[in-house]
């Protein structure tokens, strides 16, 4: 007998970004439009980034609190579990009974990881005071072992880093466990805490850091002018997902159609060429799973984080892959800054609220794009790529 269609559905979505940390604050953020950043002290130079509203901080704090073993855990584990568990609660699988569940995995991914206790505990290193926690609170497990325990799952626990593609390869890993009936349900996502010392000095280094301080807009993807506006932001986003037959599908549902992944060789130190050749390839691949009956796409959320290279080589491969056919496109990264291996996850979320009310905030800076929302969006590309030459693709279709 032949086997119906089957799907993957995201039942839940758990998030907690400078935007907001539940639903109904983010979508007032995209309402609003106003970007998150705030200018800090780096070095004794005034420094752009995006951290946690007064509000999102408060509600983390008060997770932290309810458990006394999460006091010693870095920063990204934190936001893991706080929008871990409520992706979990959203899809109905978060319960109090504390029985773990075999049948549900974990993956969550970070760029940086506890890049806030590695440095903490390397300080204190060097004043020869180093804890024995040093170890066991710093290694990449602790993402998903604690989200597990905090939402009861039994099965696979993965941890895993693909620099800014991390988010979307963590949904991959959850389609594929799905399709191969290793599990029956999956948290996927990605946590980024980059907002220390080391981190953002690093990013400086580099030269892409944006200078523009005292601009209500400092990260300006897709700007008119030749310039560097990368700004970093901190946060993180998991999705339940789940196998269903197409039979079980209801209006409204959205269902991660297809997974594209690409890849380059390393031209440069961030990895990327002119072309966009690893985005070329990673749309290439989704849109190949497409139906031939109905391949189309309404709206792309590009990674564009703001720099000059990476903007271009993301805007040269969407020419080259959809030439004048090419769908509308948008970013959340003028709003949220760049939250490196979360930002896949962060951008899934905006796709999310896009496809819930047909419509998105456009840039309120001099851009060289359209903004302007289709008249109907159903189905919408997200990209991400990182340091490496990787990119990945997913499609998100609402039913």
């Amino acid at each position: 007998m032949e086997m119906g269609k089957e799907y993957i559905v995201l039942r839940g979505c758990g998030a907690i970004s400078p935007l907001g940390f539940n639903e109904v604050t983010t979508a007032q953020s995209y309402t609003s439009g106003q970007p998150a950043f705030k200018t800090i002290l780096h070095q004794n130079q005034p420094t752009p980034v995006a951290a946690l509203s007064v509000d999102a901080e408060n509600t983390l704090q008060q997770l932290i609190k309810a458990n006394p073993a999460y006091k010693n855990l870095d920063r990204s584990v934190h936001l893991a579990i706080y929008a871990a568990r409520q992706a979990a609660e959203e899809a109905g699988w978060l319960r109090s009974d504390h029985v773990l569940h075999d049948d549900l995995g974990v993956n969550i991914g970070s760029s940086r990881g506890a890049a806030g206790l590695f440095e903490q505990h390397f300080e204190a290193f060097q004043q020869n005071d180093l804890s024995a926690a040093a170890s066991p609170t710093t290694t990449l497990g602790n993402l998903s072992s604690w989200v597990a325990h905090a939402v009861n799952a039994g099965g696979a626990q993965i941890s895993h880093s693909i620099t800014c593609s991390t988010a979307l390869m963590a949904l991959a890993n959850g389609m594929a466990w799905l399709k191969a009936g290793m599990a029956t349900r999956f948290l996927a996502g990605g946590t980024e805490a980059p907002l220390t010392d080391f981190t953002i000095a690093q990013m400086k280094a580099i030269g892409i850091y944006s200078k523009r301080d005292s601009h209500t807009f400092p990260c300006q993807p897709y700007a008119v002018a030749k310039q560097n506006t990368f700004v970093l932001g901190e946060g993180a986003a998991v999705f339940a997902l789940e196998l269903v037959a197409e039979t079980e599908l209801k209006k409204g549902d959205v269902i991660l159609e297809a997974i594209g992944l690409g890849f380059e060789q390393i031209g440069s130190k961030t990895g990327i060429s002119k072309e966009g050749l690893n985005f070329q390839k990673s749309m290439r691949h989704a849109l190949s799973q497409l139906s031939e009956k109905d391949p189309g796409i309404e709206l792309i959320i590009t990674h564009t984080p703001g720099t000059y290279a990476g903007d271009s080589a993301e805007l040269a491969a969407l020419a080259a892959v959809f030439g004048a056919e090419a769908p509308a496109i948008t970013t959340n990264k003028w709003l949220t800054g760049h939250t490196l291996g979360a930002s896949g996850g962060l951008s899934v979320e905006f796709a999310l609220h896009i496809l819930r009310h047909q419509k998105f905030p456009a840039p309120s800076y001099p851009t060289s794009i359209q903004a302007t929302a289709p008249a109907s969006i159903n189905r919408v590309l997200v990209n991400a790529a990182g340091f490496g030459g990787n990119a990945a693709s997913i499609v998100l279709r609402q039913w």
